[in-house]
C-alpha cells in the first residue's frame, strides 16, 4: 500500500505535530493570525488603533448628524407649534380681543394671558379629579395657580364661530366689571384649539342646586333666599346703571347664579351679555336665552331691554319663594305650563300661600313673603314698560330684607295689600322714604282689595 505524499506545512515560524496534523506557532513579540501567519504584536496594536480611531470618528459624525438632526427637527416642531398657537391666539378672537380692549379707553383692565403650560399644571393635566362641574356648554376644572390663587378653569365645547364670539364677549364684558356679586375673570388662555378662561372659584356650586335639589349641608332659608335675592338685584342694578356702559345679561337664571363660600351670590355666565351705549334703549337681536326664563315680549319683538333681564329675575324670585323649576312638569289633570303662569294665576286667586315651598313657609312673616311676591308680579308684568327697574327692585328688597332683620321694623310692619289693577300699572319713582316699613308699603300696596284675606 502507497503512501499519500507529505503536504508541507504552512507555519511560518513553528510547527507542532498533533497526530494526523499539525499546530502552529509564533516567535516571541509575535502574533498568530489565521491559523499560521505571524505578526508582529506592534503591527496589530497598530491596526486596532486604526479600527478604532475609524470607529471613534464614524461614531462621532453619526451623533453629530443624529444631534443636528435632532436639534433640526426641534426647531421645525417648535415653529409648527409656535405657529400653531398663532392660529389658535387668531382664530380665538385674540386680534378681536386686542381691538376692543384698545377701543376701549381704559375702561378694560389689563387681562392675563395665561399659558397652557400655566393651566396644565394648574388643573394637573386636567385631572379627572379637578371636575367640578360639566354640563352642554363645558367642563370647569378646580385649579391652583404658582401663587397660591384658586381659580376655575373652563373648557368650552365650541362647535361654531359664534361661540368663539360669545367668549370673547364674556371676556370683554367681565373685564369692564368690578362687583362683589359678580364673578370675577382673572384671565384666559388662548394658545389651544379652544380658549379657556379662568375664573374666581366659586366653592359652592349654583342657586339652582339648593333650590331644586336636598343639600344635608346646608338649608336655604328664607334669610338666606332674601339675601340672594337681594344681592343678584344689587348686581342686575350695577350692570344696568353704575357700569361704564350699561350691560344687559340676557340670560338671568338660577344655574347661572352662584355660591360662594359664605353664600353669598355671584352672578355668572355672561356669553350672551351686550354692552350698549348709554342713548341705547334696546338691542334688536336673535332671540337667545334659556325657556322659562325669557321675557315674552322678546319673543315676540326681538327687541331685549333692560326690562327684559327684570323679567328674567322675575322668574328667580318666583323659585326662591316657591321651590319649582321654571318649567313645570305636566300633570294628569293640568297640562305643562311655565312657573311664571302658575305664579302670576296663584296671585290673581289669592293663592300664593298653595304654592309657597314647603322649606319657608313657617320662616318668614306672611307680610315678607306676600312683599316678596309682589315684587316678583310686577317683575313678570307682560307689558315691559311697567316692570319696576332693577334699582327700584333692589330698594324694595333691601326694605324686606332690613324688615326682616330689624325687630323694630318688623314691629311696625304693615299687612301689603294690593289690587289687580294696580298690579299692572309703572311703578312710579324711586323709594325715598327713610322708614322701611313706610318704603315697603308705599311701594307696594293700594287700596283696593288685599292679596290675603286676613287670618
Amino acid at each position: 500500500m502507497s503512501r499519500k505524499p507529505h503536504k508541507r506545512n504552512r507555519c511560518q515560524h513553528k510547527c507542532n505535530n498533533t497526530p494526523g496534523n499539525y499546530t502552529c506557532s509564533c516567535k516571541d513579540g509575535w502574533h498568530l493570525v489565521d491559523s499560521y501567519k505571524c505578526v508582529k504584536i506592534e503591527v496589530v496594536d497598530h491596526r486596532i488603533k486604526k479600527v478604532a480611531i475609524v470607529a471613534i470618528i464614524a461614531t462621532c459624525v453619526g451623533l453629530g448628524v443624529l444631534l443636528a438632526a435632532t436639534w433640526w427637527l426641534y426647531k421645525v416642531i417648535r415653529r409648527r407649534i409656535k405657529h400653531k398657537r398663532e392660529e389658535f391666539f387668531r382664530r380665538n378672537g385674540g386680534l378681536l380681543l386686542r381691538q376692543q380692549v384698545s377701543s376701549s379707553q381704559g375702561t378694560v383692565e389689563t387681562i392675563k394671558l395665561f399659558t397652557t403650560k400655566e393651566l396644565e399644571k394648574a388643573t394637573d393635566r386636567y385631572n379627572v379629579d379637578r371636575i367640578v362641574g360639566q354640563g352642554g356648554q363645558g367642563t370647569v376644572y378646580k385649579g391652583m395657580l404658582t401663587g397660591g390663587r384658586i381659580v376655575a378653569v373652563k373648557k368650552s365645547r365650541i362647535e361654531d364661530e359664534s361661540k368663539l364670539k360669545h367668549f370673547i364677549n364674556e371676556v370683554v364684558i367681565l373685564s369692564q366689571i368690578n362687583h362683589r356679586n359678580i364673578v370675577k375673570l382673572h384671565g384666559c388662555c388662548l394658545q389651544t384649539e379652544i380658549p379657556l378662561p379662568v375664573y374666581e372659584f366659586i366653592p359652592n356650586g349654583t342657586l339652582m342646586q339648593y333650590i331644586h335639589e336636598e343639600n344635608e349641608f346646608f338649608s336655604l332659608t328664607w334669610n338666606v333666599r332674601l339675601h340672594v335675592a337681594t344681592e343678584v338685584a344689587g348686581a342686575l342694578y350695577y350692570l344696568h346703571c353704575v357700569a361704564s356702559n350699561p350691560i344687559y345679561h340676557r340670560d338671568i337664571k338660577s344655574t347661572n347664579i352662584l355660591l360662594d363660600d359664605k353664600y353669598r351670590a355671584k352672578v355668572a355666565d355672561f356669553g350672551i351679555s351686550k354692552s350698549i351705549s348709554i342713548d341705547q334703549t334696546h338691542l334688536t337681536t336673535r332671540v337667545q336665552g334659556t325657556v322659562g326664563y325669557l321675557d315674552p315680549e322678546y319673543f315676540q319683538s326681538s327687541q331685549f331691554t333692560d326690562k327684559s333681564d327684570v323679567y328674567s329675575f322675575g322668574v328667580v324670585l318666583v323659585e326662591l319663594l316657591t321651590g319649582h323649576k321654571p318649567i313645570l312638569a305636566a300633570r294628569l289633570d293640568d297640562e305643562a305650563r311655565s312657573l311664571a303662569t302658575l305664579f302670576l294665576s296663584a296671585m290673581e286667586e289669592n293663592r300664593l300661600l298653595d304654592i309657597i315651598d314647603s322649606r319657608i313657609s313657617n320662616e318668614g312673616k306672611k307680610e315678607e313673603m306676600i312683599a316678596f311676591a309682589n315684587i316678583a308680579y310686577r317683575c313678570l308684568n307682560l307689558n315691559g314698560r311697567r316692570r319696576p327697574t332693577m334699582k327700584q327692585v333692589v330698594v324694595a328688597l333691601e326694605s324686606i330684607r332690613n324688615a326682616h332683620e330689624s325687630p323694630c321694623a318688623q314691629q311696625n310692619y304693615e299687612e301689603v295689600e294690593y289690587g289687580k289693577h294696580e298690579l299692572h300699572t309703572p311703578w312710579e319713582s324711586d323709594f325715598t322714604s327713610s322708614s322701611v316699613s313706610s318704603t315697603v308699603y308705599h311701594s307696594l300696596s293700594v287700596d283696593i282689595q288685599p292679596l290675603m284675606k286676613n287670618q
